[in-house]
Formats: structure tokens, sequence, C-alpha cells
């Protein structure tokens, strides 16, 4: 036959090719390539004009001849129009992330409260966000800022005779808290940036996160201008005493805790759902009327525990907690003379002597920070009664260990009043209303809904 004289491999490469696979079966002996014809050709065209797996040969040598097999195998891929989107992704190491950036907050504001305590704040007359990290090393640069702080009010009305060596321990204290500061910001702003390009996180806390590191860069702003407050020349011209703002100290503190309240829920938050997820039967507890009706008393207490430590802010500022050093009589009454809490000399018209007062009067913050902290402690105190009705355990818990964390917070602020408001129990005390909002977060955070993270976690 004519096909003889062709190599079997080359004929079975033909064959596999150009064959139609209905056909195979029926073709007994390979046809010679003479024997095509214009019809059979036009057939074969036919119906290889459906769609087949393509196979790509491979080139193998021998000593006789070359051969060419089929070995793999190629479908051509079918593109989908339709868009595979994969779904949100929470990962383990988030909250736990923000637990560990809440608990730097929580330091800053207790390094925060010993700077002031020891009246280090002023001691660093300049802002330099970048260059500032580096503290004075050698003398000549000691000396330098030590000039720079001995022109400055705090410097010229009150540590006039204080050497380089005191000087330096202020300083330090003073570096400290911004370096604390720097590296809380260091801290959330790459972590951040990863998270948001590694995973695709459900659509509330990308939002979260980036507000929150907003609220870091403003707080820095914050902070300077509460210490440019403490630096003007007025206090020099009018002889006042050199301190910062009250309102500038009090937003400064506002927004440090608003931000540890961000933290602090979106952990909380994330962790929340992950227990529902795990025990559904929660959910319909948490839509009782009694748990709801708690739910709101506890959103009132802690909404009353976040401005107590506003006004004690003011305290703070306005060195209110050296007058009245007694409790809980004020010079021998519950409720100081009318015209000490509305002293005409702080109204600077007729309309404003109320708010100046509260805000500016020493004798008057001190009694509101008074009023204020015991309603709050007054009704964080039926908390664990109240809580005794409901059916969750965990409530229940958190409820007897903040109102545990209020008794040891109203302790420490009696106790700082009446020793003249010594640093370690001051120190104490504003890292007590910290405490305090944590188990307030904590107890709400047992009492909240399913958010729209746990859809996604479903997945």
């Amino acid at each position: 036959m004519a096909s003889a004289g062709l190599p079997r491999g080359l004929w079975g490469s033909l064959r596999s090719q150009f064959t139609p696979v209905a056909c195979r079966s029926s073709i007994a002996s390979p046809p010679t390539l003479r024997a095509f014809s214009s019809s059979s050709a036009r057939s074969i065209r036919t119906n290889v004009s459906r769609p087949q797996q393509f196979r790509l040969p491979y080139f193998t040598p021998t000593s006789r001849s070359t051969f060419f097999y089929p070995s793999h195998h190629f479908t051509f891929p079918r593109f989908n129009t339709t868009a595979i989107t994969s779904p949100p992704q929470i990962p383990r190491s988030l909250p736990i992330w923000l637990y560990g950036c809440s608990a730097l907050v929580f330091g800053i504001v207790v390094i925060g409260g010993v700077t002031r305590l020891t009246e280090s704040g002023l001691s660093i007359v300049e802002w330099q966000p970048f260059t500032g990290i580096i503290p004075p090393i050698t003398n000549a640069e000691w000396e330098a800022e030590w000039e720079k702080y001995r022109v400055s009010p705090e410097g010229v009305m009150m540590n006039s005779q204080m050497d380089l060596h005191e000087f330096k321990k202020i300083f330090y204290m003073e570096w400290g808290h911004r370096v604390a500061g720097r590296a809380l910001g260091l801290l959330f702003i790459i972590p951040t940036a990863y998270y948001l390009a590694r995973y695709k996180l459900p659509r509330p806390i990308p939002a979260k996160l980036m507000l929150i590191g907003l609220g870091i860069g403003f707080q820095g702003f914050l902070g300077w201008w509460m210490v440019k407050s403490g630096l003007d020349q007025e206090i020099v011209e009018t002889n006042a005493v050199p301190r910062v703002s009250q309102y500038r100290l009090a937003a400064h503190l506002s927004a440090a805790l608003l931000l540890y309240l961000g933290m602090l829920s979106t952990a909380i938050g994330i962790q929340r759902d992950a227990r529902l997820l795990k025990d559904p039967s929660l959910i319909p507890q948490l839509s009782l009327s009694s748990v709801k009706k708690f739910r709101g008393l506890v959103h009132t207490a802690g909404m009353m525990v976040f401005l107590t430590a506003v006004t004690g802010a003011f305290v703070a500022g306005l060195d209110a907690g050296l007058v009245y050093n007694e409790f809980p009589l004020m010079g021998g009454r519950l409720v100081p003379p009318t015209d000490e809490l509305f002293d005409p000399r702080y109204a600077k018209s007729g309309s404003d002597s109320i708010w100046r007062n509260m805000l500016e009067n020493p004798v008057t913050a001190q009694f509101d920070h008074r009023v204020l902290a015991t309603t709050t402690f007054g009704l964080i105190l039926t908390l664990p009664f109240i809580a005794r009705k409901l059916p969750l355990k965990t409530t229940r818990r958190l409820a007897t260990l903040t109102a545990a964390a209020a008794v040891t917070q109203v302790t420490l602020g009696i106790s700082t009043l009446l020793y003249l408001v010594p640093i370690p129990l001051a120190a104490m005390h504003q890292a007590g209303s910290v405490v305090l909002l944590t188990c307030i977060m904590a107890l709400g955070g047992s009492l909240r809904r399913p958010s729209r993270m746990l859809r996604h976690l479903r997945r």
C-alpha cells in the first residue's frame, strides 16, 4: 500500500489530528494520503469545524527517525463575564491588635496625667513632630534647650531657680509623653494600611480604622495647641498663673478617651459577633424588653462616666482640687455659698455668668464634678441589682465588676481630695476613670446586638 512508505508514528499523529471523533470507530484501517479526494477533504473540514480538545505533540528523537506523539491536552477556557467577588474577611489578629493599641492609649493617658501633676508639660517649648524624637545629647544641646525654657512664662515666674539637672527630669517626662504618642501613630497606621491592603474587611471596619487614624493625628495637634496656651507671653504681662487652658486640656483628654473607646468598641464588636456566630441562642435573648431597658441604662451610665471625666479635666486645669479639701461638705455645708458658685468676677457680660463660672471658677468646677460623680456612682450601683433578672450570665458578672470599679474610683477621688492631691493618688484616680469606662464598654458589649459583620462571618 502507499502508506507503507510513511513512518507509523507520523501517520498516527496525522490521523489523531484530522480524523473526527465520531468517525474514528468506523475506520478499520488508515487510508493512504493519495486516496484523499476532494470530497473526503470537504467532509473532514465539515466535521473538524466542531469544537474539540487541542492536542499538543512533543518531539521525541530516535536513532531511525523523528516522531511526533500527542501528549498534552489543552481545553481553551470560556471567559465568564460575571465577576466573582470574594466575601469579606476579618482576620483573628485584628481585634487583638486593637486591644494592644487601646492599652497603649491607656498608658499615654496615665503618663499625660503624671506629666500634668509634676508640672512638666511646659518644659518643651517647641513642637517638632519628626526631629523632636531625639532628645538633647551633648551639653551644648542641653544648654540651648534649657535657655528656651528659662525665658518661657513658667521658667520666668515659677522655676527661675531651677538648675539643669532638675530641668532634665521634667523634660524627659514631657518627652516620653510625646514619643509615646508618636509610637501610637506608627503602631496604628502601618498595620491599618496592611489590613486594608491584605484583607477585604466588612464595610464598617475600614471607615472606623481610617477615622481612628485621623483622630490620632488630630490628637497630636490638640496636644501642641494645649501646650501653646501655657507659653503665651500674655501670662507674664498679666501676672497670671502659667498653666495650660482648661478648655484645651479638656479637649485633649476628651479626644484621647474617644480614641480609646473607638479602638475598644471596634475590637469588642468583632469578638461579640464571633461569639453570636458560635452561640446563636443568645440572639433571641437580646431582643427581650428587659434587656433593651437595661441596655439603655448602661448607655446612660457610660455617657455620665465620660462627662464626669471631662469635668475632672476642668478641675485639674483650674487646680480646683486644692480648694475645699473635705467631703461630703464644702465649707461646712453641702452646697457652698451662692456668691462663690456664681462669682460676678468671672463674667465678661451679663449673659455668660453661669457657664463661665461652671468652666472657669474653681469652686463651681469642683462642685459640678462632685455632683456628677455622686449621681453617676448611684446609677452604677443599681446595675448589679437590675442585672440579676436578666438571662445573660456574662452581663450579670460584668455589672458587678463595673460597680466594684465605681466604688474604687470614688474612693480614690475622695482620698485625692482629702490629701491635697498627691501625685500617686491623683494619677490612680485618672487611671481609674479609664478603667471604669472600660468596664462600661465591656458591659455594653455583652448586650450588643448582631451587626452587619455577623452576616459576613457566616460566609
